[in-house]
This record gives C-alpha cells, structure tokens and sequence, in this order.
C-alpha cells in the first residue's frame, strides 16, 4: 500500500475534485488503493468497495489518519451484483450522489486455452466484465440529477500487446473499450462522460510477488519506451484529470498509460 502522505505534494490539484464524491471498485490495494488516496488527498469524498477485508480497513485507516476525509468503504464480492449496487446505494446515502465512478476491480490470474471450464470462464467474467455495466447502472441516475459525471473504466493493454497467459481476461478487457464507447453517446447527453484507462504493467504489490522475475524486468527494458517502472500513482493521475473538470470535454476515449510499451 502506498503512503498517503507523500501522494498530495507530487500530484496536480484540481479544485472540480474538492468535495465531489467518487466511488471505486476495488479499491482495497494495489491500483485502487492509489486512486482511494489520491481522491481523498484532493479533497474529495471517496467510497470504495473490495473482497479484501483488512488492508481495506487498514487503508481506509491510513488515509483518515493523514488528515484527509477517511474513506467510506464496504467489504463487497462484486460478482454479487446485487450486493454491489447495494453497496453503491448505501455509500450515496451517506456521501451523495456519486459524480465520478471509477471501474478498477479486475483479477488477471494466469490460465490457458484448455484448463478453461463453463464455471471458471463465467467466474472471470463475473470479475472482469460484468461489475462495470451494472456499477453504471446503478450510479447514472445520481449523475444525471447532479447535472454530469465522469465514469473511468480500467481496460488493460495486455491484450493488445497479446499477451498469451490469460485470454479470458483478455476478452474481458478487450470489452471495455466496447462498454465505454458503446454508452458515450447515450450517457453524453446528460454531461456524462465515458472514458477509458488502460495501463501496462504496473508493479503492485501482487504483480511484484508474484510475476516479477529476471524475465519480466529483461521484458520492461525491451518494450517500455521510458525505463521507470510503472507504479500505481500512474495511473491514479491519469484517472484524476478525467474525473476533473479539466477534461471535460474528454469522452469515448482510451487513455493509454504504459511508458510507451504498447
């Protein structure tokens, strides 16, 4: 998890953000963990939801503890889509209607062409595809009393790098950009904007333990175009100009956020 405290002083500020509430999927660690502390740190009141119990608590924790508005939060399975939107409801309740909706949730565990089952490909999509559309569902009538929003989904270009050790989650995240132009224009004319963000390979926590080898740093140093590792403050700043106001007239689009290895 990062620092809360070092995450205000490197990134823009956006005054659009202050107070407006955002709700993230995922939002427990790695990327979304990011995103929590980076809407918190511009002032904005945050919900998240994620499976993991503890480090969202100790997250949500942090976050309170380094003067910024401490996080609404719900331990929360999204492939219950019931319990989702549940979730949606009740944050709203308490913090308002949501005018940013961030898309991050996402499980990119390796697989192959043949160990793939009826039920392992359907719980895939129940992660990787299906909480998107139904977390719209639940949050545009809120953005289209408020006047506008933003929605933020979270694609992937490890599909169109063709990567070969997940293709179901390749398909899902091939979706993505379909989702977000496929409602831009619906949604556009209530001020609601769709966008995308795709990032490469970020070095969470979770990638780091458990694919970051010898192979994948010769990898990084072959395709990235930059020679940094990616870190999820990335992409956190990326998310945070499409959800401010400053990129207002930014919809249907795929921001790619890779160092250049695409």
């Amino acid at each position: 998890m990062s620092n809360p405290s070092h995450l205000s002083p490197g990134l823009a500020r956006y005054p659009s953000l202050q107070g407006r509430s955002v709700f993230i999927t995922g939002g427990g660690s790695g990327i979304g963990a990011a995103m929590v502390q980076a809407f918190a740190a511009q002032g904005a009141r945050v919900a998240f939801v994620d499976v993991a119990e503890a480090p969202s608590r100790a997250l949500a924790e942090a976050v309170g503890a380094s003067g910024h508005p401490a996080p609404w939060w719900r331990r929360c399975d999204v492939r219950d889509i019931d319990a989702l939107q549940a979730a949606i409801r009740d944050a709203a309740a308490e913090l308002g209607d949501f005018v940013v909706l961030v898309n991050n949730v996402a499980s990119d565990d390796r697989h192959s062409l043949e160990s793939v089952t009826t039920a392992y490909w359907d719980d895939r999509m129940a992660i990787n595809e299906r909480p998107a559309f139904f977390a719209i569902q639940a949050v545009v009538p809120g953005m289209q009393r408020a006047g506008g929003g933003s929605i933020i989904n979270l694609g992937s270009t490890g599909w169109q790098t063709k990567a070969s050790e997940y293709p179901c989650y390749a398909i899902a995240k091939s979706s993505v950009n379909g989702l977000t132009r496929g409602l831009a224009a619906s949604l556009g004319k209530h001020r609601i904007r769709v966008n995308t963000v795709s990032p490469g390979w970020v070095m969470t926590e979770r990638q780091q333990k458990l694919w970051l080898d010898a192979e994948g740093e010769a990898a990084i140093g072959r395709n990235q175009c930059l020679p940094d590792k990616l870190q999820p403050e990335d992409i956190a700043a990326m998310v945070l100009f499409l959800a401010s106001d400053e990129a207002r007239a930014c919809t249907a689009q795929e921001f790619v956020v890779d160092a250049g290895w695409r």
